[in-house]
């Protein structure tokens, strides 16, 4: 069964390296003891989206429908013959994660499959299962045996979640909008997008991220540096998209180059060793 682990966690992290090198990269600069399980969290939440966002030549209810009954088999039986759901079963089980957060993410995952125009309330929803749970879990690994911390830090971690979900909506709007139909943001027409509800929008990010600093800035070092260049790499994100006029918004997916990339990392590794944070 050690064996088996091992594997089933490599999976994950190979389905990180593949899919995200902005996320593999943070996640790379976490102490070392933290990577596999944050690995494991990445590779569940990944497949989860694909079975909504990719597979549209075949059944989607259903493969989502499978993936859902496995999912609470192996957190139940504490094995699986799925790699990937071995390994998130592992972490679930081992780090004590609230079941209830595996519930939100997996609802709001399925909210995709139907939901295409969201109101306030199920915008609210679906932020907090995709993305805020997500942040938890991670923040449960950090701090397994520190109770106190984790509830002093899960606030921050919903905040930079809240961010970081918000950005990816904006960035995707021509793949969410026009090849899937979804308008996530309450009350905004796609067809008629002005400067006017991207400020609105613009402005709801910023406060999010300006609430989530405190906490990154009281996250112990041997995770800090991880979660600091994810939220710088979205902060550039953002910053660029503030610079896209509406219209090209809705045509074209913004990108952060390689280059740029590892300028980031270089410069969010030099500002957690000088406490710049």
């Amino acid at each position: 069964m050690d064996l088996y682990l091992k594997n089933a966690l490599k999976c994950s992290k190979i389905t990180a390296n593949n899919y995200s090198t902005s996320f593999s990269t943070g996640i790379r600069v976490l102490n070392k003891k933290y990577r596999k399980q944050i690995y494991a969290i990445y590779g569940f939440v990944r497949f989860a989206d694909e079975i909504v966002d990719s597979f549209y030549d075949f059944n989607r209810q259903e493969l989502f429908e499978n993936f859902k009954k496995d999912t609470y088999k192996a957190l139940n039986e504490k094995i699986s013959s799925n790699p990937i759901l071995h390994s998130f079963q592992y972490v679930v089980n081992e780090y004590d994660i609230d079941k209830e957060l595996v519930d939100s993410f997996l609802n709001s995952m399925e909210m995709d499959l139907h939901k295409h125009n969201y109101n306030n309330s199920q915008y609210k929803k679906y932020i907090k299962g995709s993305a805020e749970v997500v942040g938890l879990m991670c923040l449960k690994v950090f701090y397994k045996d520190n109770k106190k911390e984790y509830e002093s830090l899960k606030y921050y971690a919903q905040k930079l979640g809240d961010a970081l979900q918000k950005v990816n909506f904006l960035r995707d709007i021509k793949a969410d909008y026009k090849e899937r139909g979804r308008v996530y943001f309450p009350d905004i027409d796609f067809d008629n997008f002005t400067l006017e509800d991207k400020k609105s929008i613009e402005a709801d990010i910023n406060n999010d991220f300006k609430n989530s600093i405190p906490g990154i800035r009281n996250l112990n070092k041997e995770v800090r540096l991880g979660v600091y260049l994810a939220y710088n790499y979205f902060m550039t994100l953002f910053r660029k998209i503030k610079k896209t006029n509406a219209e090209s918004l809705i045509q074209k997916r913004i990108r952060i180059s390689n280059f740029r990339k590892t300028i980031l990392l270089i410069k969010c590794f030099i500002n957690h060793k000088l406490n710049l944070i």
